[in-house]
C-alpha cells in the first residue's frame, strides 16, 4: 500500500513539473510573438499624475510600441508564410515522385504477371508426360547416334 502511495505522489510530481514545462514554455512562445502582456494595473499607474499633453504622449508611446509589436509579428507572418510556401513546394515534387513510382510499380506490376502467366503455361507443358526428361534422352541418343556413326565411317 505505502508503496502505491509513493508511485502515485511520484506520478503526481511528474504531472505538475510536466504541466509547468509546458505551461512556460507557452508563455515564452507567446512572449517571443507579441512580446510580455501589460497588466491593467501597470497601465494605470503610468497614467498616474499626467497631465493632458502627457496622457497623448503617452498614448502616442503605447501607439507606437503596439506597431512595432504588429511589424514584428507581421514579419513572423510573412516568414511563417515563405516556410508553408516551401513545404507546399516539396509537398507539390514527393507527390509528383510518388505519382511517378506509382506508374512505374504498376508497369512492373503488369509484366510480372505476364511472366508468371508464361510460367504457369510452361510449368503445365512440362508436367504433361515428362516432356522435358524425355527430350533429353532424345538428345543423348541423338548425341550417340552421331558417334556411332562417325566411328563406323572411320572404320568402313
Amino acid at each position: 500500500m505505502n508503496r502505491r502511495k509513493d508511485m502515485l505522489s511520484n506520478l503526481r510530481s511528474k504531472v505538475s513539473q510536466m504541466a509547468s514545462t509546458l505551461n512556460m514554455s507557452n508563455f515564452a512562445n507567446r512572449d517571443s510573438l507579441l512580446g510580455p502582456e501589460i497588466k491593467p494595473a501597470d497601465a494605470m499607474s503610468r497614467t498616474t499624475g499626467l497631465d493632458n499633453q502627457g496622457l497623448v504622449g503617452l498614448q502616442r508611446q503605447i501607439m507606437k510600441e503596439q506597431d512595432e509589436g504588429l511589424d514584428n509579428l507581421e514579419e513572423t507572418v510573412i516568414s511563417t508564410k515563405h516556410i508553408a510556401l516551401a513545404v507546399n513546394e516539396e509537398l507539390d515534387l514527393h507527390t509528383r515522385l510518388i505519382d511517378t513510382l506509382d506508374q512505374h510499380v504498376d508497369t512492373t506490376d503488369s509484366r510480372l504477371g505476364r511472366v508468371q502467366k508464361n510460367l504457369a503455361i510452361l510449368n503445365k507443358r512440362t508436367k504433361g508426360g515428362c516432356t522435358c526428361f524425355c527430350m533429353l534422352l532424345l538428345v543423348i541418343g541423338i548425341v550417340i547416334l552421331i558417334v556411332v556413326i562417325l566411328v563406323l565411317i572411320k572404320y568402313l
